[in-house]
């Protein structure tokens, strides 16, 4: 942890602001100056992924709760998505240092030129010496393309700018054996891999209503980010100072995987599958045992509407998902190429027929 040079840290709605909504700027000023002080010395860089702009949102409008329905929620957003940049400017202004922002949804993640941009950005910023902060687009992102939470986000963000940590800060220090308000209970110091984690019950968002994870989406954020070779620390946001200068605090989160190619990590947990294709039992074994690419003749029934290069899943004849993929034909194109060689299809019908539906490059598994 002391030896990490790039980190991402993020910062849940709950830590900065009030139960009512509202910024609370003594929250806001207390972690900007953590992350100024651990910048100041040159030797580590930090993107922050920061929740709160729907939060900052409501009470401006009136609103005594997180609304439920997407039009209202981006309104908040809009109202309290400037007030939240604003605050971290005048914040990181107190050190000379300048703030960048940059809103992300998860067809910028899913989508190989979105996604080169988004991390020529995140690169060029921390290279010009600013601070980037990073949002999901709360105000244009539709149910379809949302991360859901920044949680999510701040995994991928983390693999997107080559992190060396990942840290999850929010009102919960840690993860605990059972409800850390209830005696008896303890941290969880460290986590080697999901049996650490399997007889524990994971609570969800909490009572103030502001924010949308609670512990479960942390948890999964830190597993996205272990399993892609980045080393979590979940704590509270009072700990920050602790977790970004390799202090024992929070739940520490021990890589499980190696680094991916990104787009199969982005493919795996940010894409939004627009149709799938019903694989037989030789596909479905030549797939998930073999690892090979997805040929017409293994192709039992397809659904939906799709275009070249969007994201598929990959279905057993149960209709589980077993992987999902980015395919290589329109789903108008596909009926008639189910069951039938790619030597056929070349021969009837042009030597661009000769190639695979799903290639193994472009396919990630979903239960390895």
């Amino acid at each position: 942890m002391r030896e990490a040079r790039r980190i991402v840290v993020k910062v849940g709605s709950s830590s900065l602001t009030t139960a009512s909504g509202g910024l609370d700027a003594d929250r806001v000023d207390a972690l900007v100056d953590v992350l100024a002080k651990v910048r100041s010395g040159g030797e580590k860089e930090i993107v922050l992924v920061s929740s709160g702009a729907i939060a900052a949102g409501l009470a401006p409008l009136g609103l005594r709760r997180r609304p439920r329905d997407l039009a209202r929620q981006q309104a908040a957003a809009s109202v309290g998505q400037g007030l939240l940049v604003a605050r971290y400017t005048a914040s990181f202004a107190r050190y000379g240092v300048r703030v960048g922002q940059v809103l992300l949804t998860s067809d910028d993640m899913s989508r190989r030129a979105h996604h080169r941009n988004a991390s020529r950005t995140l690169d060029k910023l921390l290279a010009m010496g600013a601070f980037p902060i990073v949002n999901e687009n709360d105000t244009v992102a539709t149910d379809e393309i949302r991360f859901g939470d920044n949680d999510r986000l701040a995994a991928l963000v983390a693999h997107l700018v080559h992190a060396d940590l990942l840290v999850l800060l929010s009102d919960v220090d840690g993860v605990y054996d059972g409800d850390p308000g209830k005696p008896g209970t303890s941290r969880i110091a460290q986590v080697r891999g999901p049996k650490d984690l399997a007889d524990v019950e994971i609570g969800s968002a909490g009572k103030a209503g502001v924010g949308t994870g609670g512990m479960v989406t942390k948890v999964e954020a830190a597993r996205i980010a272990a399993a892609a070779g980045i080393p979590v620390v979940l704590t509270s946001a009072v700990h920050a100072a602790d977790a970004l200068t390799g202090q024992d605090t929070g739940t520490y989160f021990h890589p499980t995987g190696k680094r991916s190619a990104d787009r199969l990590l982005w493919l795996q947990h940010a894409s939004t599958p627009q149709g799938a294709l019903t694989l037989d039992d030789g596909a479905v074994r030549a797939v998930v045992e073999r690892r090979t690419s997805l040929l017409p003749a293994g192709i039992a029934a397809v659904e939906g509407e799709f275009s070249a290069g969007d994201p598929v899943e990959l279905r057993d004849g149960a209709g589980r998902a077993v992987a999902r993929g980015l395919v290589n034909f329109d789903a108008k194109e596909i009926p008639r190429l189910i069951g039938r060689s790619t030597r056929e299809l070349a021969r009837e019908l042009g030597p661009g027929y000769e190639r695979e539906v799903v290639h193994r490059d472009d396919l990630v598994l979903l239960h390895p």
